[in-house]
């Protein structure tokens, strides 16, 4: 039987692709805290203040060493990645709802601006597959010891975000500057509202 590794837990952001996890990444890394990043994939139009990506984490369920002395940062993951963490440490996982409509505009719109997709798959089938996938997962983590997990409504964050992100703050051990996390909103990037 494996040691839990209890000493600093890993943060994670996680939730459906164009639900806010760039900004929430923005957000703890005002707040003072260390975010895990490589820069590879560069800011441009649909995210104009970056991505906070990391690579390795896309080939976890392979290699999990980036994990060591990961414990009090955060790092960005898709949902479907946190299937793949090792159980031998504690995260805590701030997972990012928006309003599903919003989501599947602003995909829609990067999509269009990378070049014509040949998926053929509607907004409505897309709909149907998130909704399938999420339900799935919150099967699946609210059996997982390892891991504690909040809801971060991205809306919310965008009608009041000081209370949405004292939630987040509470969660995280209530040690993150919250005024530093508020002033990252930015209303201008809000573009695909419903």
């Amino acid at each position: 039987m494996s040691t839990i590794i209890t000493t600093e837990f890993l943060t994670i952001v996680s939730g459906l692709p164009r639900s806010g996890t760039s900004m929430m990444m923005r957000m703890l890394e005002a707040a003072g805290m260390p975010v895990i990043v490589d820069h590879v994939r560069t800011p441009d139009e649909d995210n104009p203040s970056g991505y906070y990506e990391f690579e390795p984490v896309k080939h976890t369920k392979e290699d999990a060493n980036w994990l060591q002395g990961s414990g009090g940062k955060a790092v960005k993951m898709v949902y479907r990645l946190l299937y793949d963490l090792p159980k031998d440490r504690f995260y805590r996982v701030l997972f990012m709802r928006r309003n599903l409509d919003e989501v599947l505009a602003s995909q829609r719109v990067m999509l269009e601006r990378n070049g014509p997709s040949s998926d053929g798959i509607s907004d409505e089938q897309m709909s149907v597959i998130f909704h399938k996938e999420l339900n799935a997962f919150y099967d699946w983590v609210a059996n997982q010891s390892h891991i504690a997990m909040i809801d971060v409504d991205y809306n919310h964050v965008q009608a009041d975000a000081r209370r949405e992100l004292q939630r987040v703050n509470e969660f995280l051990g209530d040690v993150l500057d919250l005024e530093a996390m508020v002033e990252v909103v930015d209303a201008s990037l809000y573009r695909n509202r419903k």
